[in-house]
């Protein structure tokens, strides 16, 4: 793509006679003072730009608006105060731009140095590196399962560039330690002999809420229950890069923590986001995520809802399929699904399974909450808005406790024919059942109420094969690997209302490494929450598969799943049958 080949908005803007005002650089962000026509269509033309003023108009420079910005100016010639830093800044849009069209015509691969990076990578990973090169800030939302943190461990060798941090949930801070030690050589830091750099300095793991003096490393990992504490104190580093692991753990604007890695991200400038489902419930969460990385990148939130949604303020994409095309065209997102890039991984089948529930049991547990729904129509204001939560909440509880004997039945019969099986729920109330119940299979569990040694001790077990059972919450599933090499049977005793919870724990399962076609049961009764909740699951998994480029479940490939899950049965039955005869 030569010179002539670029857009015409990427026109270098020579001399003019007459300029309508003057543009300045101001600590990352870009001031237009001038006539009111220049300003008002600044204004228009960078959603949630600062400036009330009349004649002012301030908003942020970066490699996508610097593009607009030069556009601007076409149209209204601006004196411009800073010009090696626009020149400067002109360059980098020019070369993104160029490079984004390369990577569009054809899949772009690179490789960091074997100096930095000790593992090898697959040709659709080089292309994730390659993108991630070009574009960062950028989301990366493979599909779960094909390898995020080795294409970002593989990016950050390729800059070469360090310290940095990565913020990871409680979980997988362990897991995140050992996988830089397993892919990333010692770098020397400053003042070391640069022959023999100390592994031991390598990856710090920041501890508590109070800040404190970091150690030299090359690697920080902080997990984003800490990021509150830290929220002065981390920008001062001015981190190389930064990695936001599981990044829909900041879906939701508002709260200390969103605002702290907010700030992180700012102060970096080179940003990226990992996550399989980066939306859980409606597409408007997006944007929050979007907006962590570059902020504004989509425009400010009113400007966001009213063009891309349903109108003010409603967090419903009314087109997330032309959404999804926008921020892979923009080289804001990359998305490849398992059946692109890997076709040799047996597929996955989903099974809604209808089980029975124990409708007294139902009604014992929802006995203490029914007053409260007597009273409902009586209440008002907030009250009224917590009653409705409670309600739904019990509900779904007593829906749980009261199936909890029959999926624990289910399950049974399927670790009683020699399967694997991984169970998730939601309610310790349930687990506590099915442990029970099935206490002779020797279960383990990852739930909210054990250690972080705890949980990994109980995965070995079941990685192992010191047991065939593993429960685990399904708010738990984020990070979790390794199960792919023992199991690949998934069964849902309980349901989320988000379908990226769902998606996220059934590809546990279903990532490189697996070898048998992934089964996941979703059990459901007709008593309580359940047939909501799937209805639900129906409408946000169109807005997740929308924006994601992917296609929802077809009645065909539920057709298709449903021969397979009969064909899986029959064998399950087949090996009860000949255990029960050779007894």
């Amino acid at each position: 793509m030569g010179a002539a080949e670029l857009p015409e908005f990427l026109r270098e803007v020579g001399e003019s006679d007459y300029y309508y005002g003057t543009l300045r650089y101001e600590e990352g962000f870009w001031v237009v003072e001038g006539e009111p026509a220049v300003c008002q269509v600044a204004k228009r033309l960078f959603p949630g730009a600062e400036g009330r003023t009349r004649g002012v108009a301030r908003f942020k420079s970066n490699k996508r608006t610097n593009g607009d910005l030069n556009w601007l100016m076409m149209r209204y010639p601006l004196q411009i105060i800073d010009r090696h830093q626009w020149e400067s800044a002109f360059g980098e849009t020019v070369e993104y731009i160029r490079r984004r069209e390369e990577i569009r015509r054809g899949p772009q691969k690179a490789e960091p140095s074997q100096l930095i990076f000790k593992g090898q990578l697959t040709e659709f990973q080089k292309e994730g590196v390659a993108f991630l090169n070009n574009n960062a800030p950028a989301l990366l939302a493979d599909d779960m399962g094909l390898g995020k943190t080795v294409e970002a461990l593989a990016w950050i060798a390729a800059q070469a560039k360090f310290p940095g941090i990565i913020v990871v949930p409680t979980s997988v801070q362990t897991q995140w330690r050992s996988q830089i030690m397993n892919f990333i050589h010692p770098q020397p830091l400053p003042g070391e002999f640069a022959l023999f750099p100390d592994q031991n300095k390598m990856v710090h793991t920041i501890k508590g809420l109070t800040p404190y003096e970091l150690p030299e490393a090359q690697f920080y990992i902080i997990h984003y229950g800490l990021l509150r504490g830290w929220k002065q104190a981390l920008p001062e580093y001015k981190f190389e890069f930064v990695v936001f692991d599981e990044i829909q753990e900041l879906r939701h604007p508002g709260t200390e923590k969103y605002s702290s890695a907010s700030l992180l991200a700012e102060s970096s400038g080179n940003a990226i986001g990992l996550s399989g489902t980066p939306i859980y419930n409606k597409g408007g969460e997006i944007y929050y995520i979007m907006n962590i990385l570059q902020h504004q990148c989509l425009g400010d939130w009113g400007s966001f809802t009213r063009e891309w949604c349903y109108g003010y303020n409603e967090d419903v994409v009314a087109d997330p399929e032309m959404l999804g095309d926008h921020l892979r065209r923009e080289g804001l997102m990359l998305r490849r699904t398992k059946e692109q890039v890997l076709t040799e991984l047996p597929p996955k089948r989903r099974i809604v399974q209808d089980i029975d529930s124990d409708d007294k049991v139902f009604i014992k547990e929802m006995r203490s909450v029914m007053e409260l729904v007597y009273r409902y129509d009586k209440i008002e204001g907030f009250e009224k808005g917590r009653a409705k939560q409670e309600i739904g909440e019990r509900m779904r509880q007593a829906t749980g406790i009261s199936k909890a004997p029959y999926v624990a039945a289910f399950v049974k019969m399927l670790l009683e024919a020699g399967e694997a099986v991984v169970l998730y729920g939601y309610h310790h109330e349930v687990y506590e059942i099915w442990m029970e119940e099935l206490s002779s299979f020797n279960p383990v569990r990852v739930s909210g109420i054990e250690s972080q040694k705890q949980k990994e001790e109980a995965k070995q077990k079941f990685i192992n094969g010191e047991t065939n059972l593993i429960i685990i919450s399904l708010r738990a599933a984020a990070g979790i690997d390794g199960l792919q090499h023992r199991a690949n049977i998934n069964v849902f005793g309980e349901l989320d209302w988000s379908p990226g919870i769902h998606s996220q724990c059934e590809d546990r399962t279903h990532r490189m490494g697996q070898q048998d076609s992934v089964i996941s049961y979703y059990l459901v009764c007709g008593n309580g929450s359940d047939e909501q909740m799937m209805e639900a699951l129906g409408f946000k998994t169109a807005q997740f598969a929308g924006i994601m480029g992917e296609k929802t479940e077809s009645e065909e490939d539920k057709a298709i799943a449903q021969v397979e899950v009969g064909k899986h049965l029959d064998k399950v039955i087949e090996k009860l049958k000949s255990r029960s005869v050779q007894k």
